[in-house]
């Protein structure tokens, strides 16, 4: 009997600054699991082998990434809720001056969300993008085991 895999994907970008009362605090440390550091290889290696410089990793987007996760796990919605607060953090902490995020809900592995990516126009924009750093994270329902992925993108 076949399986049938359902899926979700939604990306998002923003290239201006909106007025809103930030955290400053910058996020040094994450701790990347393995398939979270597959994933980000992997969006690297499709990098060079389309003639792109790879993306430079800062541990405090994956930490916005994560937080990102969490709320889409506590809502049960994928969703770009929240990203203008989300990217004014990272332009004002980071100093980016532009953000993207790619998002994709129930995948199983990271092989099968990057080729969704490459898939998608709007996606694909992202990862082919002249963005210069990103950060991901990849998180579990604990009610339901469904995987949520949140890859930021941004330039500095």
């Amino acid at each position: 009997m076949p399986m049938v895999l359902v899926f979700a994907m939604s990306s998002c970008s923003k290239s201006s600054k909106d007025e809103a009362v930030v955290d400053m605090t910058i996020v040094t440390k994450f701790d990347y699991s393995p398939e979270e550091t597959q994933l980000m290889q992997m969006i690297n290696d499709y990098r060079v082998s389309q003639g792109m410089p790879e993306f430079q990793i800062i541990n405090h987007i994956s930490y916005k990434s994560l937080e990102h996760n969490n709320y889409m796990i506590t809502n049960n919605a994928l969703t770009h809720d929240l990203f203008n607060e989300r990217s004014q953090n990272l332009m004002d902490v980071l100093g980016a001056f532009k953000v993207g995020e790619n998002l994709a809900y129930n995948f199983s592995c990271p092989t099968t969300v990057l080729n969704a990516w490459k898939n998608s126009p709007g996606h694909k924009a992202n990862l082919d993008s002249d963005y210069t750093h990103f950060g991901l994270s990849i998180t579990v329902s604990p009610s339901t085991g469904k995987k949520y992925y949140t890859n930021m993108f941004i330039k500095k």
